[in-house]
């Protein structure tokens, strides 16, 4: 309720760009629920429209790109942002950064986060949510010259927005590749993993993990491990003890229960978390979360209850050793 309070008062691309709403909103499931990390609220979208594209957001259909990024003519004109020449361009974003740490006062770690570049180039092309994802898949099949130039330009903006959140403070970076899973493992490989690579390669991190993460990708998790990602987010349909085994130890993994579980009474949350935690075992390496976005509905309660449930059967699990 206090999430919605906020959105009441301004609409939701310009409490994005207030950074005192922004960062209030940040700071609210680690006031309230008790998580071990803050994500900076922002929103996917926020560097595409940076590059030039307009961005509504409407309340029934979600974000909406009116003029779509089709032609040769429509990428070519698109900016490729280089926020270290320009950092006056989202200066909304250091800010919000900035209070969120001084409140925070390393209470816990705060997390950037962009969208990955084949979701926004999804967005871009598509102008909307979208079920076949023809418009961008068209692009790719018969047009892979303008496909792979629109990337280039998507990843070095994903990188100077990266850096820049990386430069401002925080301490991890999430990559979110929401619409990966549509893609056949071979054209994941083509005209996806190479622009990842270079996104990640490129990030000044030094000690900043990168977390990549998408949905619907059991197809194309040996793919991810190839990118560079410190660690893979999971979704609810990958069975964690199994990934970790495909992983062999070289990421960090993370997720993965089904949000839906948040609507069952404690007792069963206890259950399914508890199935998480003893598949992927005592060791290090495994950051517990949903495997997708929390539900609107969601009794903050049982987010609540999960928080504790996770902590106690971690320290329980750990203590017990191999």
């Amino acid at each position: 309720k206090e999430y919605r309070r906020l959105r009441k008062s301004v609409d939701f691309l310009t409490m994005c760009k207030t950074p005192h709403l922004a960062a209030e909103a940040t700071l609210l499931p680690v006031d309230i629920i008790g998580v071990d990390a803050a994500i900076l609220f922002s929103d996917i979208l926020i560097p595409v429209e940076a590059m030039g594209v307009e961005v509504r957001f409407t309340e029934k259909k979600g974000p909406l790109l009116p003029n779509p990024v089709r032609k040769e003519k429509d990428i070519e004109s698109l900016q490729s942002l280089d926020l270290s020449q320009s950092k006056d361009r989202m200066p909304f974003i250091q800010e919000a950064i900035r209070i969120v740490l001084e409140d925070l006062k390393g209470r816990v770690p705060l997390i950037g986060f962009s969208g990955a570049p084949f979701t926004l180039a999804t967005y871009m092309v598509e102008g909307e949510t979208s079920k076949n994802f023809t418009w961008v898949k068209r692009l790719m099949y018969t047009r892979p010259d303008l496909y792979h130039r629109l990337m280039e330009k998507i990843s070095h903006t994903i990188v100077s927005y990266l850096n820049m959140q990386i430069e401002a403070g925080v301490h991890a970076v999430q990559l979110f590749d929401t619409w990966a899973g549509i893609l056949a493992p071979d054209d994941y490989e083509e005209f996806v993993l190479p622009h990842i690579k270079k996104v990640i390669s490129s990030l000044n991190k030094i000690d900043t993990p990168v977390i990549l993460f998408a949905t619907g990708v059991s197809s194309l998790y040996e793919h991810m491990l190839q990118t560079g990602a410190d660690v893979i987010g999971l979704d609810w349909r990958m069975d964690i003890g199994l990934a970790r085994e495909r992983s062999k130890g070289h990421v960090a993994l993370q997720g993965n229960l089904d949000p839906v579980v948040l609507f069952a009474s404690p007792q069963v949350i206890k259950k399914y978390a508890n199935e998480i935690l003893n598949k992927f075992g005592p060791s290090n390496g495994h950051i517990f979360n949903l495997g997708h976005g929390i539900l609107p509905e969601t009794p903050v309660d049982h987010a609540k209850a999960l928080v504790d449930i996770v902590h106690e059967e971690s320290t329980r699990i750990r203590s017990a050793g191999p």
